[in-house]
């Protein structure tokens, strides 16, 4: 191992010493020591991944640095640095102490940036799951609520049976390609039938991942019973890495437009189904639940268009959507009680008494129906002129009509936030913390959205 391998290892390294650091001393001194520990290292992955390393590669230890990994590893960071500054006011006001929750943030960042480092299969499935298993015990953190043991239960059965198919994935793709390298196998299995299994296999492990139709079932129990800062970046960057996991693999195989096909069903089942649940919610979480689905549904139609730049806005869309998501359901943590602020109907008059919070929600919902000059007006613009050019006009056009349903949804709302007599009860005070990442979040929104030339010429030169 040189000083170039060492380097690209730095930006998994540093969560992995900072959750070791923030349990002991979370122990040793209680109180609020291990999240500023946390945040520290969050923030400290993030500026490392930003540099431009001596090499792009470590075949030694089947990792890589190229300006896709180290955005994504960046964002990642940045992302749960944003959820557990998040978490600090809603926990507290709940009763959830102790260094274990910042320290199985960091462990599910650390899953994150070495999936979004992953040179070769095997690093990559390590990643993915590593995150997934820090998602088990962060969804069902919160013990004094059944619903929230009932939600990591949900998470976690189907879970293990999407391990189970990505795994068993992997090994058809080694069988078939003599190699761990995605590259190396993909080209030596072709079109064989052995690969071809192991498409079906990742496809369907990856549906769970992304909450696509028919594997989405777990996905509005799991938000509604998982902390609101926990559901924040459980939305937004595991699906993130999901994405950038597809994202990575796709291009690679041969015959890319034998996987059009499925990948055009579950975005199709995933638009009309997402977005007409969504319509019958009551409950904020399980609205943005349904709503998820559809916006996967979206970005599985940019992954079926593929080289016609459906890569690129997948990617694109992955950034954006994990910035709204910290955004929504931060504003969201923000105004809830415990015990209250879950119904629609709770959150009437919020954008009197709380108008900051209540904005934040306002311009993330905007985003999500795809109102510009947002990010989420960017992205779906991009995924569906990539779907034209791929040939993919039907469901191009069945996005975009799903996409003027869910305005129905998300502007209800906001009419309710905006529009509606306060309900008289008192709303939190947003702690300093809570409202620079909220302003950081809402301005990453409008940035996104406003000047997004950067972002897209940089995954021009990483993706086809």
């Amino acid at each position: 191992m040189n000083v170039a391998d060492i380097w690209i290892l730095i930006p998994i390294l540093i969560p992995a010493a900072g959750a070791l650091l923030a349990l002991l001393l979370g122990a040793i001194f209680p109180g609020r020591t291990a999240v500023q520990v946390s945040v520290a290292a969050l923030v400290a992955t993030a500026l490392w991944s930003m540099q431009v390393p001596p090499q792009a590669a470590s075949p030694q230890l089947g990792l890589v640095a190229t300006p896709l990994a180290r955005l994504f590893s960046a964002i990642f960071s940045l992302l749960g640095a944003g959820a557990l500054l998040l978490s600090v006011p809603y926990n507290e006001a709940r009763g959830l102490r102790g260094e274990e929750y910042p320290a199985t943030i960091l462990f599910a960042v650390f899953g994150m940036v070495t999936l979004a480092s992953a040179g070769n299969l095997l690093v990559l499935f390590l990643g993915l799951e590593a995150m997934t298993f820090a998602f088990y015990i962060l969804v069902a953190m919160d013990l004094g609520r059944e619903s929230s043991a009932e939600a990591g239960l949900k998470y976690l059965l189907p879970g293990a049976l999407s391990a189970a198919f990505i795994a068993f994935a992997i090994s058809l793709f080694y069988a078939a390609g003599g190699s761990l390298d995605p590259a190396v196998a993909f080209a030596r299995g072709g079109s064989s039938p052995l690969m071809l299994a192991g498409w079906g296999l990742l496809l369907a492990g990856m549906a769970f991942k992304m909450s696509l139709v028919p594997a989405h079932l777990w996905t509005p129990d799991v938000y509604q019973g998982a902390p609101t800062p926990v559901a924040a970046i459980l939305s937004g960057c595991s699906k993130g890495a999901a994405i950038l996991a597809l994202i990575i693999l796709l291009p690679m195989a041969s015959k890319g437009g034998a996987l059009a096909g499925p990948l055009g069903v579950l975005a199709l089942l995933s638009m009309v189904v997402g977005n007409l649940a969504a319509l019958l919610q009551s409950r904020v979480k399980r609205m943005l639940a349904y709503s998820s689905v559809g916006q996967m549904g979206y970005v599985a139609l940019a992954l079926c268009s593929g080289v016609s730049g459906g890569y690129r806005a997948a990617a694109y869309y992955a950034v954006a959507y994990g910035i709204i998501s910290l955004a929504a359901f931060g504003a969201l943590a923000a105004m809830e009680r415990p015990g209250r602020g879950e119904l629609l109907d709770e959150l009437g008059g919020a954008g009197r008494s709380r108008p900051m919070a209540a904005s934040v929600l306002a311009l993330a919902l905007f985003a999500l129906a795809g109102i510009p000059p947002t990010a989420g007006f960017t992205g779906k613009f991009l995924i569906f002129a990539a779907a034209i050019r791929g040939g993919e006009l039907t469901l191009a056009v069945i996005g975009i009509l799903c996409a003027a349903v869910s305005a129905f949804y998300y502007l209800r709302v906001v009419v309710v936030l905006f529009m509606r007599e306060p309900t008289g009860e008192e709303f939190p005070s947003l702690n300093p913390a809570v409202s620079i990442v909220l302003a950081i979040a809402s301005a990453g929104i409008l940035i996104l959205g406003l000047f997004p030339s950067k972002l897209l010429a940089l995954f021009a030169g990483a993706l086809p």
